[in-house]
């Protein structure tokens, strides 16, 4: 049975989720900056282009568009959207989910449809210069996740397409991930028209995730929304996340910071998550790592 993630006051287990981080190989020494994406001493010796940023979002597209797509289709990305510049790899993991609800089933084929134009129109854009799709895991990936969150136990499994709630929580993981990460790289981009594609690829990630915490808000999914979220903010090393019940409210549907603005990552704190930490854990969803220049 999933545990309530406060002490009865209201109050978030920050330091429990610790011990867990740590038990998972996902502690302090795994989250060291060197070695995921640049760090600060590299940024300011390196200047990050509009196509490093663009190829980084790309990566990360790839990521989701591949998860969707086997969750309504049970395809993957075509030849043709995965060709590029880097190490093209393949994809892991995944199958139709079974869908009981009719509303989720479409959700989850829009949200398929979404996602692969972003990455159609992010290879459009960047042309030549867009990188190819990296190695991807669907598989052990949330296994590893989960067990760190506490979802579920130290040698238990997490299937992210077993049913309707299962696909939620996967989808919850990515989708708050993508808002940030956009809101984040937003003041590095020098380009007006690619700082408004990215601005409009930000609102379109940001309606995707509140349809996915209307859901599981709805269906009660509190303790594990808030494990989920403790987990990315510890990975994130920053108080930038709120699961749909935090702290006591009533709901979070719209996470946001004490002014109202929704959270923002950088790019070593996006990475941190999606690689689950880094070495310790094989980069988790991307096991050799990102394609580009911010890897």
């Amino acid at each position: 049975m999933l545990q309530s993630d406060t002490d009865g006051t209201g109050n978030q287990r920050r330091p429990q989720r610790r011990s867990l981080l740590k038990g998972a190989g996902l502690g302090a020494a795994a989250l060291a900056f060197g070695g995921l994406g640049l760090t600060p001493r590299r940024a300011a010796a390196q200047a990050v282009t509009d196509t490093d940023i663009l190829n980084f979002a790309l990566n990360l597209e790839y990521l989701e568009a591949n998860f969707y797509l086997q969750a309504a289709y049970g395809t993957y990305l075509s030849a043709a959207d995965t060709s590029g510049t880097g190490t093209q790899g393949l994809v892991t993991g995944g199958y139709p989910v079974q869908f009981t609800d009719p509303y989720v089933a479409i959700y989850a084929e829009e949200i398929a449809a979404d996602e692969l134009q972003h990455v159609q129109f992010l290879r459009s854009t960047l042309g030549a210069s867009a990188v190819a799709q990296p190695t991807i895991d669907l598989y052990m990936s949330f296994t590893l996740l989960a067990r760190a969150a506490g979802l579920v136990g130290p040698s238990e499994t997490f299937d992210p397409f077993a049913s309707d709630t299962n696909f939620l929580l996967g989808a919850y993981i990515f989708e708050d991930v993508g808002v940030t990460a956009y809101n984040g790289a937003a003041p590095l981009i020098s380009s007006p028209i690619y700082l408004g594609a990215a601005a409009s690829i930000l609102g379109v990630e940001a309606y995707h995730a509140g349809i996915i915490r209307t859901k599981l808000f709805e269906a009660g999914m509190y303790a594990q929304t808030n494990m989920i979220s403790l987990l990315r903010a510890d990975l994130s090393m920053a108080p930038d996340d709120e699961g749909v019940s935090p702290d006591g409210k009533i709901g979070t549907l719209v996470p946001t910071d004490a002014n109202a603005l929704a959270f923002a990552r950088t790019t070593t704190q996006v990475l941190n998550i999606v690689y689950g930490g880094g070495a310790a854990n094989d980069y988790l969803f991307f096991p050799d790592k990102l394609n580009g220049t911010i890897s």
